[in-house]
């Protein structure tokens, strides 16, 4: 049978849209080179900064120089707008570019495009986009991250944010939602009737489940480089180390796992990352006594997946963390997850005993709890990790795709859905 993108490929019905977004992300790179291969979708990409692409720092990772070693820009067309203001970091006001409203009208004074998808909706640039796309008569998408859970906010503040979506929702024609909380988030501040197409956060599972099968005959390699004993299990943090991802609490629950006072808990603790905490969890563990904690520091993209296949089980106990794409790719590797009730993941991808554990944000003793749960057998995590490995392959790219020609379909009746 004959797909709607194929029977369209020969027509003149192919959708000229635009994808605005602060700079190249990592995590996106492959999911705009799977769109661009749709082909009745005419993808351009216009990028308001290139810090990602040069090595730069990054605060989160406490100013350690980063450059990603996985393709940021191949596979699609793509622009860099001229700057106004570029420092390296996206805020509200940066970066700040023009050109946007040209872009989008085009040489001849026509829309240049058929629909413009936007990646947040609070920055100088987005609004900017969105404006221009009106004047022009544009369809505009949004995505972004937000849920209700997120901060606790003034009534001031609520009210201004409400009066600001009361004014968005006349300048937009569809939100994609990336999960359960963040549609949650947009039927609250815009109304159960405006239109929503789910287009889930997802990352490559081909590329992590390729890399972390490729990792397996070389377990014992990086075993050895850590010093780890083959017979004990392994609990692994991957992020930033900043406090609102409360590797802190993980150290204290480690450390209540030992069978009595001044021995060493059965698991070993492996800890990735870098950033702000770094030497305040060092100073804690050295403090603690304990042989069997390790920090790697900051890993790149490529080299992760060697850590999630050598993981047991892996942790995120963050606060207001808006999903948390680390655990899509542990996932991708087969291995149980434990995460906070305030990771906006936790939703859509893990349910408490089935492919992982929940525990309340900031318990200690839940967070406990959920590892002596997890670690209970070696059987338990193992089937734990499989059954997170059939969910994630239904949270794929390929979801992605179908949710954004729902949207592409609703508000420019170009294409098939």
């Amino acid at each position: 049978m004959t797909s709607p993108a194929t029977r369209n490929a020969g027509s003149n019905d192919r959708v000229r849209m635009a994808y605005l977004v602060s700079h190249p992300i990592q995590y996106q790179a492959p999911l705009l080179r799977r769109i661009a291969k749709e082909p009745d979708i005419d993808l351009t990409v216009f990028f308001g900064s290139d810090f990602s692409v040069k090595e730069y720092k990054d605060d989160g990772f406490g100013g350690v120089g980063v450059k990603w070693d996985v393709p940021l820009l191949e596979g699609y067309q793509h622009e860099f707008l001229p700057v106004l203001r570029d420092n390296a970091r996206v805020t509200p006001t940066t970066p700040m570019n023009h050109g946007i409203a040209r872009r989008l009208k085009g040489e001849r004074g026509r829309p240049a495009f058929d629909v413009l998808w936007v990646h947040g909706y609070a920055s100088v640039n987005a609004l900017h986009g969105i404006t221009a796309a009106n004047g022009l008569g544009i369809p505009v998408l949004i995505r972004a991250e937000s849920w209700l859970g997120d901060r606790e906010r003034s009534g001031a503040k609520l009210a201004a944010k409400k009066l600001f979506f009361r004014t968005l929702s006349q300048m937009i024609d569809g939100v994609m939602p990336i999960g359960t909380l963040n549609a949650e988030y947009w039927r609250y501040y815009l109304g159960e009737d405006f239109p929503l197409y789910l287009m889930p956060y997802a990352v490559d599972n081909q590329y992590f489940q390729q890399r972390s099968a490729e990792a397996a005959p070389r377990r014992e390699e990086l075993r050895r480089e850590l010093d780890l004993a083959p017979d004990r299990p392994v609990i692994l943090f991957a992020s930033k180390l900043q406090r609102r991802k409360r590797a802190d609490d993980l150290l204290e629950a480690y450390k209540r796992l030992a069978p009595s006072p001044g021995a060493e808990p059965h698991p070993y603790l492996v800890i990735v990352g870098d950033g702000e905490q770094r030497e305040a969890l060092e100073r804690a563990a050295q403090q603690s006594g304990l042989k069997s904690i390790r920090f790697c520091g900051f890993r790149n993209q490529s080299e992760l997946p060697r850590f999630f296949d050598l993981a047991t089980v892996f942790v995120l106990p963050s606060r207001h963390e808006p999903w948390g794409l680390i655990v899509n790719e542990v996932m991708n590797a087969g291995r149980a997850v434990i995460v906070s009730d305030e990771v906006g993941c936790q939703r859509d991808l893990i349910t408490d005993g089935v492919e992982g554990a929940i525990f309340p944000a900031g318990s200690v003793d839940g967070l406990t709890d959920a590892l002596r749960r997890t670690l209970a057998t070696p059987g338990v995590a193992v089937e734990m990790g499989r059954r997170g490995l059939e969910r994630i392959n239904r949270w794929s790219y390929e979801e992605d795709v179908r949710g954004l020609r729902q949207a592409i379909a609703a508000v420019t009746k170009k294409i098939t859905a």
